[in-house]
């Protein structure tokens, strides 16, 4: 019966932890800032300060960049720490009104979640990007990273990955040298549980 009740809570859980995502992207693009910055433990961490109320000005400052937004959630891999705690990866294309333009980006988030009183939260997200543009100019070279009136620079998404410049450069690790892709795979992908650092801006 414990294990049953054990593999139930892990259902759950995986189910709430994806609903953080759905909650996250939805909020955004409502610009429901109370109900974002909700989903987040209550003494997050921000450059601003460590809060809810320091990560709403964090997020009332990066979302007036853009007026109409659309994120649209996909792919969505959850590694658990324990009961309570988790790592995530959600892959999320992201549409953008800027001014005159329209802005595509497509981007990695690296979460970390925690339950707390019966409930999980986000405990942190960074973002790994690897493009944003307009429709009229393509993605190609190294600065994928192209938003109107900014600096083009090359994004972070790859650096996030270390797969991606093990795989070019014809280097893999020795069998038995990654965690098992079955139960730690955000472990195995990111070969750390570190975050990636953030870029310079963010929403």
């Amino acid at each position: 019966m414990a294990d049953i009740e054990a593999r139930l809570d892990r259902m759950e859980s995986i189910e709430a932890i994806r609903h953080l995502a759905y909650a996250y992207a939805l909020a955004v693009d409502a610009r429901d800032l109370d109900t974002l910055v909700a989903l987040y433990v209550d003494d997050v961490r921000t450059g601003a300060g460590t809060g809810r109320a320091a990560l709403k000005t964090v997020f009332d400052r990066s979302l007036r960049q853009f007026t109409t937004s659309s994120h649209l959630v996909s792919n969505h891999v959850i590694e658990f720490i324990d009961q309570d705690n988790a790592l995530g990866l959600v892959s999320c294309r992201i549409e953008h009104e800027v001014g005159d333009q329209w802005v595509t980006m497509v981007s990695l988030y690296h979460d970390r979640y925690e339950r707390r009183g019966g409930k999980w939260y986000l405990r942190g997200r960074v973002p790994a990007r690897l493009y944003a543009t307009a429709e009229d100019d393509l993605p190609l070279g190294e600065q994928k990273l192209r938003w109107p009136g900014g600096t083009m620079m090359a994004g972070n998404f790859h650096d996030s990955l270390p797969s991606w410049h093990e795989f070019w450069a014809g280097e893999y690790p020795a069998p038995g040298e990654r965690p098992d892709a079955h139960d730690r795979l955000v472990t195995r992908i990111r070969r750390t549980r570190s975050l990636p650092p953030s870029p310079p801006y963010f929403f």
